[in-house]
């Protein structure tokens, strides 16, 4: 019987392990505007190379002393950041939360560190940075500027790059009265990613490394 080896994330993505992130946010600044949701979406590789959703970790954020938070920003996300209901932390909480669920993916799965995965990647990745900043995080596990979007992804696979619309075209069930949820738009990301790995994939995929071949790595 002629043994198989299994694909490896380590393999897929040179390295690196895709994390979806999804932030709901008090504006559009990074700078100035505060985080009120954090959430990141993990993936599992089946042997036979498809991406497959693992687990979400999710933080409601109270915004940093004199963040700002425009009405219109709120309005569009329906988050009231006084509602004690929400149970949400300081951003330096809900960020150790997060980093340290991917330090452990990221061991856990061979990787070297992680790369994000955004709907509009670089909106997510400018306040993930911006607020690693203020809260003196030294060991941010993300690649410094290397993002997938899927925004880029879904226009190429399903012509659309509209979240909503993206998943309506791939068959991904998805909810206006849920979305614009950290925790909601995050997991939609992450089948978004996976379906546009997993397809290309059914249609051959690519050369997958040989471990025995260095020049394969």
């Amino acid at each position: 019987m002629t043994n198989i080896t299994p694909f490896l994330f380590k393999d897929r993505f040179r390295g690196f392990l895709p994390v979806v992130v999804d932030l709901e946010t008090g504006g559009f600044n990074a700078s100035t505007d505060g985080i009120l949701e954090i959430a990141a979406t993990f993936f599992d590789l089946s042997n036979d190379g498809y991406l497959s959703i693992s687990h979400t970790i999710a933080r409601n954020v109270d915004p940093f002393v004199g963040a700002n938070l425009e009405p219109s920003a709120l309005e569009f996300t329906g988050i009231d950041p006084e509602n004690p209901l929400r149970e949400a932390v300081p951003e330096e909480i809900a960020l150790g939360d997060i980093f340290g669920e991917v330090r452990r993916e990221v061991k856990d799965k061979g990787c070297s560190r992680a790369i994000l995965v955004g709907h509009n990647a670089h909106f997510d990745a400018g306040f993930l940075n911006a607020a690693s900043e203020r809260c003196q995080i030294k060991r941010n596990p993300f690649h410094p500027f290397s993002h997938f979007d899927t925004s880029t992804l879904a226009g190429l696979a399903y012509g659309h790059t509209v979240l909503a619309q993206a998943c309506k075209r791939a068959g991904i069930e998805f909810s206006n009265s849920e979305a614009h949820s950290a925790d909601y738009d995050a997991r939609k990301t992450a089948e978004l990613f996976a379906g546009i790995v997993n397809r290309w994939q059914d249609l051959g995929g690519w050369a997958w490394p040989d471990p025995e071949d260095p020049e394969t790595n």
